[in-house]
């Protein structure tokens, strides 16, 4: 299960099929021998700042998993998940603070590189970023109506960058899944490299590799989520929550990382850049532990199970009793905890969301307040998350906007 979450996250797992011809995509990535992996080779947005002192840089940020080392089964001591995804955060921190000191206190919502080469003419990128907008009205109506909220150019580009995400996510979750293996992600993989070189393959590859000039956004988070696709297709058991808490960065915190460049930080905020990427991850994380715990009968029905094995033993549950779908008083508080955990992440990303630049604020408000409310919806259904599907209906999501605004123009979190 993969969704796109975070900053994008009302938009996650639309039914719709095929949104964007994605049997097409499959064809052409299964039979596509033009691109080649580029595993070795940098691109030069992408290049990551190396951290020999990681504890040193957690000064100051509030962390909800408590180890930053675990023991791999060979009995070795290692970086914990969170400190491993940590150094991602970092490097897109470095990225946007290299291009605030490189240009001038008062930014622009656009800064243009020299000697870019860009893909198509204006026209044609007009119509691709177009294409982008209209896929996102179709398929994420709610989030669609909130970057209208936002100026022009960061509405095109937060367009672009859930475009490629949804499609990434069909890859292994929508109507031809079957059809995808690792090659196909491999090639993929590989045709983000070409984007970020300024090579698109098509109009909606030409409105990301566009956006990418034009913000500083770090490949990493979207090579990221590709390994997030890549683990959906090997992997459907996870033994602890720090296998977890990847898998869901994968999926889901990379948009967080990929977004706030493009959303961009209020200029008053004395907030560090790192401190609100570290936020944009923990929405990311909150969320997909929603998908999660939402979906749990949805998962089981398909042989998966997104909890951890471990906590599941300490309850005196397992896998049977998940397959079984009864709702017990072991399983109810098994499903405190996991609400608990889930809601500490949505606190640490209020933190961040007070940061965004004024124009940004709402939509995210708006979104964060009502995905959160989900968690309330498991528990008015007793917990019961085999059968019954916790949603968020209209007149919720309705009044939840004029309290989502008040937060964003007063700049306090709950």
């Amino acid at each position: 299960m993969s969704s796109i979450a975070a900053v994008l996250w009302v938009a996650a797992s639309s039914p719709n099929p095929d949104p964007m011809n994605t049997c097409g995509l499959v064809r052409a990535l299964e039979s596509s021998r033009v691109f080649s992996r580029c595993q070795s080779q940098r691109v030069s947005n992408g290049r990551r700042k190396q951290t020999t002192k990681i504890m040193s840089c957690r000064r100051g940020r509030s962390s909800v998993v408590s180890s930053s080392l675990v023991v791999n089964p060979a009995g070795e001591m290692t970086l914990s998940s969170e400190e491993k995804v940590y150094n991602v955060v970092l490097s897109q921190a470095a990225l946007v603070n290299e291009q605030l000191r490189s240009t001038s206190p008062v930014l622009d919502d656009v800064k243009k590189p020299q000697d870019t080469v860009r893909p198509g003419s204006l026209s044609l990128l007009g119509e691709a970023y177009d294409r982008c907008g209209e896929v996102c009205a179709e398929y994420a109506k709610t989030f669609y109506l909130g970057t209208l909220l936002m100026t022009p150019e960061r509405r095109k580009a937060i367009w672009a960058i859930y475009v490629w995400c949804r499609r990434t996510d069909e890859l292994v979750d929508g109507p031809n899944a079957s059809h995808i293996t690792p090659m196909a992600l491999d090639r993929w993989e590989a045709r983000l490299e070409d984007l970020y070189r300024g090579r698109a393959f098509d109009m909606l590859d030409a409105a990301l590799a566009d956006t990418v000039t034009r913000y500083p956004v770090d490949i990493q988070p979207f090579r990221d989520m590709i390994e997030g696709m890549r683990m959906d297709l090997r992997k459907s058991r996870y033994n602890n929550f720090d296998e977890l808490y990847l898998y869901c960065y994968y999926v889901a915190g990379t948009v967080g990382l990929m977004s706030v460049p493009v959303m961009g930080i209020d200029p008053k905020s004395k907030a560090t850049t790192e401190s609100v990427y570290n936020a944009a991850l923990a929405l990311g994380i909150a969320n997909q532990l929603t998908n999660i715990l939402r979906d749990v009968g949805e998962d089981a029905r398909r042989g998966r199970v997104y909890l951890p094995q471990d906590e599941l033993a300490q309850a005196g549950l397992s896998d049977e009793d998940i397959f079984a779908g009864k709702v017990t008083d072991k399983w109810r508080n098994f499903m405190r905890l996991q609400l608990k955990r889930a809601r500490m992440f949505f606190d640490e990303a209020e933190k961040g969301v007070t940061e965004l630049d004024a124009a940004s604020r709402w939509p995210v408000w708006a979104s964060l307040l009502l995905y959160r409310r989900i968690l309330d919806e498991i528990e008015a259904n007793d917990y019961n998350n085999f059968t019954k599907r916790a949603y968020v209906g209209k007149v919720k999501k309705i009044a939840a906007l004029p309290l989502a605004y008040a937060k964003s123009v007063l700049k306090v979190s709950s």
